[in-house]
């Protein structure tokens, strides 16, 4: 079922040398769910330094990883194998790490302690797989289910609780019924982790294939690291363009999107700002003038808050604020598009498509024509050789601009942007002596 060259050698080599050795954990899950593992972890019964005599022995270069927690690295054709003592863990105080581990003799004792039963088993290329708490079945029957009692299991670390959420938008299974029920009444323990930890996960979850449906199903559970997105939720927008509230157009407009993270981070928050900005005709009808800046300030500072990195947040934030702009379908506009968005051009019109896809589709299908011809203009335009969309691509430098008389520092930069203005608006050819005199009569 699982083959690796090295990985079979250290299970050999351990047996050899009077020890237990398997396979364990997510590569298991992956072989018997027909999906090539990225990674091969061992576990034994040999103790570390057992381990490390055994294969230094027989002359492997050894890297203590985490000798505390029972694991040493064996490094096969520079690739770290990890392998890990039969363990039990000791006392969660702090709600993520144990305190201590205990090293056992007995596999099932160490496979009890684990996440969730999908990785709970052994393999052993000889003996087959080791299956103490139904992996096998519920892989079978799809679903995500908690080794053991649930509530025990986030109590330990609550982190998986957003694992579990992950494991089931990755493989597209659902969680069982009292694991679930357990994800909510145990989701406040997530205030214990830490942001950098919760946004990985985050991300994880936002580019599977079940993300909306996740997110919508356990909002309540991303409410206690995003209690932004509650004031979405059930917020009617009581006008012709939409026919959901804003929460259920999220996550419409999310299903919608290419499984880009930073495209279905923008779609996440685009609409956040709304609540805040609500304003109610006399005819009863909602407007949500300026969202577009209060959902870009609101996505930065959530953002912040996860701890993403700062070009990151740059890029959604970029996104979000841009995301109701009417593009015309013509060639300067799409350049001008060019121009600001770069690298995230065609991500910025995935978000309007996926935003136009949740609202209104009486009030929006002519814009969804509009936005595959602005699509093709951009495809057209990237392929050309003389492309002016950044300050580098000019056919003159800030030295022949200071040069022309213009005086050294910020002024020489602001000259430059507008130089860019004039060319990407084809009001101006890029060609330095063009430029050159632009500068000498206007600046």
């Amino acid at each position: 079922m699982i083959k690796d060259k090295y990985a079979d050698e250290i299970i050999d080599i351990l047996n050899e040398s009077g020890y237990e050795a398997y396979y364990v954990g997510g590569c298991v899950r992956d072989a018997l769910l027909g999906v090539q593992p990225g990674d091969f972890d061992i576990t034994t019964n040999a103790k570390p330094d057992e381990t490390a005599e055994v294969f230094s022995r027989k002359g492997y270069r050894i890297v203590e990883t985490g000798l505390k927690h029972g694991t040493i690295s064996i490094i096969c054709d520079k690739r770290p194998y990890e392998v890990t003592t039969f363990r039990v863990d000791g006392e969660y105080v702090d709600g993520r790490h144990p305190e201590s581990v205990r090293f056992v003799s007995s596999l099932r004792e160490d496979l009890a302690r684990r996440d969730f039963t999908v990785n709970a088993m052994a393999y052993h290329p000889k003996m087959g797989i080791v299956d103490y708490f139904g992996g096998q079945e519920d892989i079978g029957k799809r679903v995500i289910r908690c080794v053991g009692e649930p509530v025990k299991r986030f109590e330990e670390d609550a982190l998986r609780i957003l694992r579990a959420l992950r494991f089931a938008g990755r493989l597209g299974f659902s969680i069982e019924e009292r694991t679930s029920t357990a994800v909510n009444e145990c989701r406040e323990l997530l205030k214990k982790i830490s942001a950098e930890r919760i946004y990985s996960e985050l991300c994880n979850i936002l580019v599977t294939d079940s993300a909306a449906d996740i997110l919508e199903k356990y909002v309540d559970v991303f409410g206690v690291f995003i209690p932004e997105l509650m004031m979405m939720v059930g917020f009617e927008q009581k006008s012709k363009w939409h026919v959901y509230d804003v929460f259920k157009h999220t996550m419409v407009a999310l299903k919608n999107s290419p499984k880009d993270l930073i495209v279905r981070l923008a779609v996440l928050f685009h609409d956040v700002g709304k609540p805040h900005v609500c304003v109610e005709d006399a005819e009863g009808f909602r407007h949500f003038r300026g969202h577009q800046k209060v959902s870009c300030e609101l996505a930065g500072e959530i953002l912040r808050r996860l701890r993403a990195d700062n070009k990151t947040r740059e890029r959604v934030c970029r996104l979000i604020l841009h995301h109701d702009d009417r593009i015309p379908v013509e060639e300067t506009a799409v350049l001008r598009l060019m121009r600001r968005m770069g690298e995230d051009t065609i991500r910025s019109i995935e978000v309007e498509k996926a935003d136009n896809s949740a609202q209104n589709p009486d009030m929006v299908y002519g814009r969804f024509v509009d936005l595959g011809k602005i699509e093709k203009l951009y495809e057209k335009l990237k392929k050309k050789d003389d492309l002016c969309l950044k300050l580098s691509d000019l056919d003159i430098s800030g030295s022949d601009v200071i040069s022309c008389g213009v005086k050294a520092g910020p002024k020489v930069g602001e000259v430059l942007e507008a130089l860019l203005e004039e060319v990407t608006e084809k009001r101006l050819p890029n060609e330095k002596e063009a430029l050159v005199e632009f500068v000498k009569n206007y600046f």
